[in-house]
Parts: structure tokens; sequence; C-alpha cells
């Protein structure tokens, strides 16, 4: 094992980092696809359903503010692994709940296991590797998303075919426990790491100052919100982090509605979107990677790619239009790979802004206001569907949805530039 990965264990270990935030999005995933079956056979409204989303991003959110800091007390390697066996403990319990009630409260473990990936998986990415492969190796774990999705628009309805819904949480929730023996093997901190090259170590840490552990170095958690990069950081996520989060749970649903799509089969049109969400990861990082390469100041070329993305997020308009399911196909995968490419520069600029010591918290409480805003879009969400479903065309509610979606992202571009005008890098001393 460490002849293969010589001089290049960092990939290795965001590859890790990536696998584990594909089974994150599979588990949350699962009762978007599942939204048809399940409202028959417990005749819930589109309000019940928003209802149950709204306990997990409550959850999730409670669970972002509390896991960072925990992640930057207790180190990456064992908050990762309580995290995945929290999620598929949850994940699992979703087969054996029949009520409304059992579903959001399988839904808010759920939620409090999961919140702690984002964390944990950009603190990783801020151990291993050096600022300019950051957005990069970033791309590469936020791509996980994405191919969770279109892994369960695969392994759905395969199981349905043989078994039931119930066995497609069953299955599922295996996967965490699987990850969880390869990452309590193979990683660790750079400087604990005995698989890792001389050469590679001194790239890692060629312009970071980190500690010889992770769990050094104590921050004032609080002392955070007394800088304006967390609260630009808070802005990137808190209004927009509702919008991919409305593409994840309602998504399969507007197809199923508006071009009658048949859920129970694999379907096409949804991984080809999904899937697009992958080349705007990684192509999102790239972009940033490739100006600060070419001698742009970091944080310029951070801001530049988000005006890039807002820009092209103006597009998802034009679905209201669509009267061709591929025609809705194309917009909405140009949105929603958008969309990850802002999400993976907004990340790193945790990391570009914030100590090693303190990414997983400011990453947290980023995150926590993009759940709380996951907490008060669906009820918008489920309003306008409900009231246009009742008037017998529910397509206007998802093109009044899509509207407001499109315009979020230059608004809070807005505030990330009005607030990191005067920016630069945080020393841990001044947060502590």
């Amino acid at each position: 094992m460490t002849k293969l990965f010589v001089g290049n264990y960092r990939w290795f270990v965001v590859s890790l980092l990536f696998v584990a935030t594909t089974i994150n999005y599979l588990d949350r995933q699962l009762i978007g696809l599942l939204k048809p079956i399940l409202e028959k056979e417990f005749a819930w409204t589109e309000t019940d359903f928003a209802h149950i989303v709204m306990a997990f991003t409550a959850a999730y959110a409670i669970g972002l503010m509390v896991s960072g800091g925990v992640i930057d007390r207790i180190g990456t390697k064992l908050g990762y692994a309580v995290a995945i066996t929290v999620w598929s403990i949850a994940g699992m319990g979703h087969a054996i709940v029949k009520s409304v009630t059992g579903f959001s409260f399988v839904r808010v473990m759920l939620g409090f296991g999961e919140a702690a990936n984002f964390p944990a998986a950009a603190k990783a990415v801020a151990e291993w590797f050096p600022r300019k492969e950051r957005a990069v190796a970033t791309g590469i774990f936020n791509a996980g998303p994405s191919v969770g999705v279109v892994l369960s628009l695969l392994i759905v309805p395969i199981i349905l075919q043989y078994f039931g819904w119930r066995e497609v949480f069953w299955i599922t929730g295996g996967l965490g426990f699987v990850w969880l023996a390869f990452w309590w093997f193979f990683y660790e901190t750079p400087l604990r790491q005995k698989r890792l090259s001389a050469a590679e170590l001194e790239l890692i840490t060629s312009d970071q100052n980190q500690s010889k552990s992770s769990t050094n170095g104590k921050i004032k958690w609080q002392k955070l919100f007394t800088f304006s990069q967390t609260w630009a950081l808070i802005a990137g996520k808190g209004l927009i982090d509702p919008i991919f989060w409305f593409f994840l749970f309602w998504l399969p649903s507007y197809f199923s509605s508006t071009f009658s799509l048949d859920l129970k089969k694999p379907s096409l049109q949804l991984m080809i979107i999904y899937l697009a969400a992958t080349v705007g990861s990684i192509g999102g990082g790239y972009l940033s990677s490739w100006m600060i390469r070419k001698g742009w100041p970091i944080l310029k070329a951070r801001k530049t790619s988000l005006l890039i993305f807002a820009c092209l997020e103006l597009s998802i308009l034009f679905t209201q239009f669509a009267s061709n399911e591929w025609v809705a196909v194309v917009l909405i995968s140009l949105a929603i790979a958008v969309h990850q490419a802002w999400a993976t520069n907004v990340f790193t600029m945790a990391s570009d802004m914030f100590p090693v010591e303190a990414v997983s918290s400011v990453v947290g409480i980023a995150g926590t206001a993009g759940s709380i805003g996951g907490i008060l879009f669906p009820i918008l969400i489920g309003y306008l569907l409900d009231t246009y479903k009742a008037l017998g065309n529910i397509t206007v509610g998802y093109n009044i949805l899509f509207t407001l979606c499109s315009v979020a992202y230059l608004v809070s571009l807005a505030i990330i530039h009005f607030l990191t005008r005067k920016s630069e890098r945080l020393r841990l001393e001044q947060i502590q």
C-alpha cells in the first residue's frame, strides 16, 4: 500500500472523502426518490413531506453548528467515524417507521450524523493539501453529492424490482460501515501518517503552519462571529444551500408531475442532471485554481469565479418555458452544475481565509446558515406546490420557485464581495 501511493497519498485521502460524501447523499436522497411510493402508502400531502424535510434540515443545522467545533477538538479521524456510524444507523432506521412522526424522527438522526461530513471533509483537505490544490481537492469530494444521487437512481429501481422500499434503506444504510473500515485503517493527519513520503509531506506543508496535532491550537468558537470573513461564508451558504436541497428533494417529483416520468425505472433524465453536478464541482474548483496559477490573488480568483457562476445561474429562469422534458433537462443540468461549482469555491474560501485549526468550525457555522435556509424554504415550497396542485397546475408553483432560485446567487455574491473587500487570511492567534 505504501508503494502504491508514494507521492500521491493525499489524492487517496481525497478519494476517501469523495466516497463518504457519495454515501452521505445516497442516504439523504432516498426519501426524495421514494416520495411517490411513500406518499401513496402513508397518504402524505406535500406539506407532510415538507415537514419531514424540515425535520432533517433543522437537525442538520444544529448538527453543523455543533459538529464543526467538535471535529476541530477531537480531530478529523474520530469525528468522521462517529458521524458516519450515526447516519448509517439512522438510514437503516427508515425501514422500521410508519408515520410522519416516525420518519421525522429518523430524519433528525440522519441530519445530526450527516452534518459532520462537510466540516470534516473541508478540514481534511486543509490538513492534506497546499492552498494551490485545495479547490481541485474540494471539487473532487464535493462531486460526491451528484454521484450519490445518480447511484440512488440506479440502485433504488433495482432493489424495488426484487424487494420493497424498506429493503432500500436496509441495504444502502450498510454501506457506511464498509467505508468506516477503510477510513479507520488508512487515515491519519500528514505528520502522523507513516505511509506518506518525505517529499509529499514537504509539498503538503509548504504553505501551511500546521501543528503536530490537529487537536492542538484551541480556538474561541464564539470569536469567529466577530470576523467579516465568517459572515461572508454564511451568506455564501445561507442563501444558496436551500436551492440545492430543493433540487435534491423535489426534482424527481417535478419530472414525475410535469413530464410523467416513471420513478420506478432508472431515469436517464435525472442521471444526466445529477452527473452534470460532478462536472460543475470539479470544473469550478479547476477554474479558480487555474486563475491562481496564472498569478491572480487567491480571493480575487474565488470571487471572479463566483461572479461567472452567478450569471450562468440566471439560465434557470427559462425552465418555466420548457414544454419538452429534454429542454428542461439541459437547463436544470446547467443550473445544478453551476451550483456545485459555486459550492466548491465557497468551501475552499474557508481554508483561504482561516487557519486549518478553525476550518471545520467555520464550515460548520456557514453550513448551519444553509440549513436554516433549508428549514424555511420548504415551508414556501410546500405552500406553493399544494396551492397550485389544488388549482390543477402544479407546474406554476415550480416556475415561481425556479425564478427565486435564479437571482439568489447574485444577491449572495454581492454580500460576499462587500464583506471581503478588505479581508486577509486570519492567524490562529487572532481567534484564540
